[in-house]
């Protein structure tokens, strides 16, 4: 059973979800859509629980939360002008942009596509968490791979008795999971619908090269 600590006592939590971290486990926590999973995304041992846990094929990459920008160019290559203009509107918060990735990322962040999703979230436990630890941890929804991702500890306990520890810190409000877009240097491409409208989206872009394309919208990384 998943040992549960509550975010009141903060520093204890902090302290012992670095530690699960480190040591290749799986820590769920809230973000400002639902409650995610965080491991270390170059530990492939983490990488491995993490699947098994979610029971999520393996072919399906997953999401990256960041602690700061600066923490972006350890898993992105290179950021396209118009995810530059989306980053200074919508960052931090829940917009996932999927962009060219670093090379040797594990295969799980990117299923062998050459791209890596990224946020950098705007909820103060992954953020202060992702700083401490000093590099981007992943962000999947906490839950079982197919079902309605868990806005509270004990929807997380139902479906993933488990995983290492959760950081219980109440009920996220989120009625929507972060908005995926797939950035180019030529468009931006809808993957996945979710917290952010892409008429707001598209309204930031207006004008730029390459316009937006809602249509073709895909499942994405999660």
């Amino acid at each position: 059973m998943a040992k549960v600590i509550k975010l009141e006592d903060f520093q204890a939590a902090v302290v012992e979800a670095l530690r699960v971290i480190a040591e290749g486990g799986v820590v769920a926590l809230p973000t400002e859509t639902f409650y995610g999973l965080a491991a270390d995304p170059l530990q492939e041992k983490a990488l491995k629980r993490l699947y098994r846990l979610k029971k999520r094929p393996e072919e399906k990459p997953i999401l990256l939360l960041l602690g700061d920008e600066a923490q972006l160019f350890q898993v992105v290559k290179e950021v396209p002008p118009l995810a530059r203009k989306l980053m200074r509107r919508f960052w931090p918060g829940p917009l996932t942009l999927v962009l060219p990735a670093r090379e040797k990322l594990p295969l799980y962040l990117t299923a062998g596509t050459g791209r890596v999703a990224v946020r950098l979230t705007s909820h103060p436990v992954p953020r202060f968490l992702a700083q401490k630890y000093g590099r981007p941890l992943t962000g999947t929804s906490a839950n079982l791979s197919g079902h309605p991702p868990a806005a509270t500890p004990n929807e997380v306990l139902a479906m993933l008795p488990e995983v290492d520890l959760v950081l219980a810190g109440g009920n996220c409000a989120a009625k929507a999971p972060s908005t995926i877009v797939l950035v180019t240097q030529e468009e931006v491409r809808l993957l996945r619908a979710g917290a952010i409208p892409w008429k707001e989206i598209a309204k930031t872009l207006k004008g730029e090269e390459g316009p937006p394309r809602p249509e073709g919208e895909r499942p994405g990384p999660a």
